[in-house]
């Protein structure tokens, strides 16, 4: 199972965030549905001792709830392949939570997270380069803001593959307070 644990966005920045999708020639734009912030892409993930593991590290993991704000929009590009996306302002409370989910999965057994953590939330892809209706939809977001909104628990997703966009299956939400844990459930 290819797995990543993640900040589920509320449906009011769901909303806000698919108001923005255009038609621009070779941009896929994922569905509103998906739109979350990772915290740490765990990969695939084999065998039951370490799904319970995880399952653990991730169920201890006690902080404040987590305030969010989006911040703006960008193109990352990597290996010929680009997304577009939208930042989230920056907060300590979020970079510390980062931290323990990082530790906490580094403490069940997987490796360290080799990308510097970039809060954002993925909105679409596309094939090279931005071309100008790209570079006008950038300019034209850049300055997207939202109300700060308070997220309580970290879920596990898990991802399947599909050729044309990403759909993720909810495994498991761990609470912030760790008062309450929702077991994981098996797929």
């Amino acid at each position: 199972m290819r797995l990543f644990a993640a900040l589920d966005l509320p449906n009011e920045q769901k909303r806000l965030l698919s108001s923005l999708r255009r038609s621009i020639a070779g941009v896929v734009w994922y569905p509103p549905e998906s739109y979350h912030l990772t915290l740490r892409f765990l990969g695939e993930v084999r065998g039951r001792p370490l799904l319970e593991e995880i399952d653990h590290a991730l169920a201890g993991i006690t902080a404040a709830p987590v305030s969010l704000e989006l911040n703006g929009v960008g193109v990352f590009t990597q290996a010929g392949r680009s997304r577009l996306w939208a930042g989230l302002a920056p907060s300590d409370a979020l970079t510390t939570l980062q931290a323990k989910v990082e530790t906490a999965l580094r403490r069940a057994g997987l490796a360290a997270e080799k990308r510097r953590f970039q809060p954002h939330v993925s909105l679409g892809t596309f094939q090279g380069d931005p071309g100008p209706d790209i570079i006008r939809w950038v300019q034209n977001h850049n300055l997207l803001r939202s109300s700060s909104v308070e997220i309580e628990h970290i879920t596990l997703f898990h991802s399947h593959k599909t050729n044309d966009e990403p759909h993720y299956e909810a495994c498991a939400d761990y609470p912030l307070s760790a008062l309450a844990h929702t077991p994981l459930r098996a797929s």
